[in-house]
């Protein structure tokens, strides 16, 4: 929403009378252009896009969405998904969509609701769902090195939001929501009454990379499916604890005995990171553990995040 002066001059008119030697005329002008000037903007309009005479332009934000156990890109990065309900009757909408990591952003609409076009930018690969396939949509990322660059949500000012959004539009967004755990709605607030519409031509499982390995506690799963995991038991706990003559013992808790090479699943972190002991002679895993501790039997050491804690 765009602040105008004018109530408060009119304020100020009001009051002069009674208060002319303590206040004088407030010099305020909304600040509704971004701070890079207009001239030095990189225009990346899409000549082919016509857009409706008056529309929106919402803006949303996440640093990463809800994870999913799938990857959509070549990063090794965890998937995550964000789904955006457009609720603006009556106004076509513009959705200008931004986060960090690899993003699928599943679109839904309230009835009386046109998303008319969805540009999608981020570090990672950002990808759009939910919409019919005549929707218009364009991604812009860091790989992909289009003319007006690429943002992220974390960190982003709101005049870099202008600048993007005038090098598309020729003008400001409207307004910015923040995506949080997943979920955002843009525009106006809905109710447990509104009815929502998504369209199913292409789904955020269309995007999932089903070559690529799973992440997060699924994929140590498949590894134990696999035979490469197996399941740590107390006898492993003491073993370790005979072989380094420690007393503690270890939890059991996401526990695992590497049986052969094996490489870490992306979303080892927190809750989900686990305790990995490796025999002698098999390999220590490739890839990223996260926080998840490592007890190799070849080197009597512990290494990891979680280390100091167990």
């Amino acid at each position: 929403m765009r602040i105008s002066s004018l109530p408060l001059l009119v304020l100020l008119a009001a009051v002069s009378s009674s208060w002319a030697g303590d206040l004088k005329p407030f010099d305020f002008k909304p600040n509704d252009k971004p701070k890079m000037p207009v001239s030095k903007i990189p225009s990346c309009k899409t000549p082919d896009l016509k857009l409706p005479a008056n529309f929106a332009i919402y803006a949303a934000g996440a640093t990463s969405g809800r994870r999913l156990e799938f990857q959509i890109d070549q990063t090794g990065q965890q998937a995550t998904q964000v789904d955006v309900v457009a609720n603006s009757p009556g106004t076509p909408v513009v959705l200008l969509l931004a986060a960090d990591k690899p993003t699928i952003w599943n679109i839904g609409w309230s009835e009386k609701t046109n998303v008319v076009a969805v540009f999608a930018t981020g570090y990672d690969r950002q990808v759009v769902a939910g919409l019919k396939k005549a929707t218009p949509v364009f991604t812009n990322t860091h790989d992909t090195r289009g003319p007006c660059g690429f943002l992220i949500a974390s960190g982003e000012k709101p005049e870099s939001l202008d600048a993007y959004s005038y090098g598309l539009f020729g003008r400001p967004f409207d307004k910015v929501f923040k995506a949080e755990n997943g979920k955002v709605v843009v525009g106006d607030p809905i109710s447990s009454a509104s009815k929502l519409l998504t369209s199913t031509e292409v789904t955020p499982e269309s995007f999932y990379d089903k070559s690529a390995p799973l992440a997060g506690e699924p994929g140590l799963a498949d590894a134990v499916r696999r035979g490469l995991l197996r399941k740590a038991t107390q006898m492993d706990t003491e073993a370790w604890v005979s072989a380094t003559g420690r007393k503690n013992k270890l939890s059991l808790y996401h526990a695992y005995v590497v049986l052969k090479p094996f490489t870490y699943p992306e979303g080892l972190y927190g809750a989900h990171s686990g305790v990995f002991l490796i025999p002698k002679g098999v390999p220590k895993p490739n890839g990223n553990p996260g926080h998840s501790a490592e007890y190799d039997f070849n080197t009597l050491a512990c290494q990891g995040f979680q280390c100091n804690s167990r």
